[in-house]
């Protein structure tokens, strides 16, 4: 959830590849050589974790590792801007990791890649987060647990939107609005990252619609989401829109070097924004899209798997068991003393101190409020066929429904796939 980090692009992991196709051999990586080196006696367990861009992140996995007595933990730290590449290349090979951080897919589950947890999990399930268990469960058993929730929203100047006589946008067309107002010579209204790809789940959210139903069928395509492309068109081509930032939606630059007054971002960039910019900030949810709509809070995050092919499932699964639901500490350290990010253990983020007042409190209570989570059953197929649907109609002006109706037989084509 690098908030820092700017050679690489955050959204690639994110929305990271949905198979094990990739091909070669892992390239040299940041970190010790991934073969034992910790203080624990017994097997050796390799981890794979992408390079946080927050200082101290890396210091404390390793911390952590060399912690646990049962096995000796080595960290492989990927550096390179293609985490899910080397991961899944690394997956094909006999030096592939025993755990190793990444996102729920369907793909695989499918594939018996990853092993089912739900033996470690289920005697704590209740102190989850269950958005998070339903994001990790598919034929009712559990495949990896959740590290940490990292919730999107807008930040903004207060100073900005009260010389301009702006209030807080509720609806999209008085986020257009305000990004007008908002825009001068020298500092655009509004950023959405570099290739708008970053608010095209909450769109959806925000229009009242899902990805998918309950039944995985096409639930996205609705005359409220086609109108909140016709509108985002518009604010595409107002000139008050910020479209060449120096890095994208997840760093924090934009705004803090005054180039927008408004950027959409995660909570893990909110201390790096207030120590560049004091109490000047507020936060508030994309804005409800359409009569029907309602605010969203997209919710992203990272959560731990074992490689069910692997040599050592038994001790990682023990490994992942004593860090990610035994040590309590160390997660609630992990989650908030480098950038800000939500517990998913809900007792811990009940207790985090460092949550529960000023703009991390009111982040969290947006979350609270407006989360939503990624669906297993969305691949990155689907995330490539919305990418397109940005492209064709908001940055090239096509139309919204055409641009959806070629989504929905790429969309289908997966479903049908994966579930015939």
């Amino acid at each position: 959830m690098s908030a820092m980090s700017s050679n690489w692009d955050r959204r690639s992991i994110f929305k990271a590849a949905a198979g094990l196709a990739a091909a070669g051999s892992l390239a040299a990586c940041g970190g010790n050589n991934g073969r034992g080196g910790g203080s624990g006696s017994g097997k050796n367990l390799n981890q794979y974790f992408h390079a946080y861009g927050e200082p101290g992140v890396e210091q404390a996995v390793k911390k952590y590792a060399s912690a646990y007595k049962d096995a000796n933990v080595g960290t492989q730290w990927i550096t390179s801007n293609d985490y899910e590449t080397k991961l899944f290349a690394a997956l094909l090979t006999s030096n592939a990791p025993d755990v190793f951080e990444f996102h729920p897919q369907i793909q695989m589950v499918k594939s018996g890649q990853v092993a089912d947890l739900s033996d470690i999990i289920n005697p704590v399930k209740d102190d989850f987060n269950p958005a998070d268990i339903a994001s990790h469960t598919y034929e009712g058993k559990i495949y990896g647990v959740r590290m940490i929730d990292d919730p999107q929203f807008f930040f903004y100047r207060k100073s900005m939107l009260e010389k301009a006589k702006v209030e807080v946008p509720t609806t999209l067309e008085e986020l257009i609005e305000a990004a007008a107002k908002l825009t001068t010579s020298k500092v655009k209204g509004l950023f959405l990252g570099n290739d708008l790809h970053a608010i095209e789940a909450p769109l959806i959210w925000s229009a009242g619609a899902e990805p998918l139903n309950a039944k995985n069928e096409i639930a996205y395509h609705t005359d409220a989401v086609a109108a909140g492309l016709g509108q985002l068109r518009k604010l595409f081509t107002s000139g008050h829109l910020l479209l060449d930032a120096p890095a994208d939606y997840w760093d924090p630059s934009a705004i803090n070097q005054g180039l927008c007054a408004i950027q959409f971002c995660g909570m893990w960039a909110m201390p790096a924004m207030q120590k560049a910019l004091g109490d000047d900030l507020g936060v508030f949810p994309f804005p409800k899209v359409g009569s029907n709509g309602k605010p969203s809070v997209y919710n992203g995050g990272w959560s731990m798997f074992v490689n069910a092919k692997g040599k050592n499932v038994d001790a990682a699964k023990e490994y992942v068991k004593w860090l990610w639901i035994d040590q309590k500490k160390y997660q609630e350290d992990f989650a908030t003393s480098y950038g800000f990010h939500i517990p998913p253990r809900t007792s811990l983020a009940a207790s985090a101190d460092k949550l529960k007042s000023g703009l991390p409190a009111e982040g969290a209570k947006l979350f609270t409020e407006y989360g939503h989570f990624d669906n297993i059953s969305w691949t990155q197929a689907m995330w490539s066929a919305l990418d397109a649907v940005i492209s064709d109609c908001v940055r090239k002006g096509g139309s919204p429904e055409a641009a959806l109706d070629k989504a929905d037989k790429t969309i289908n084509r997966e479903l049908k796939k994966l579930f015939g």
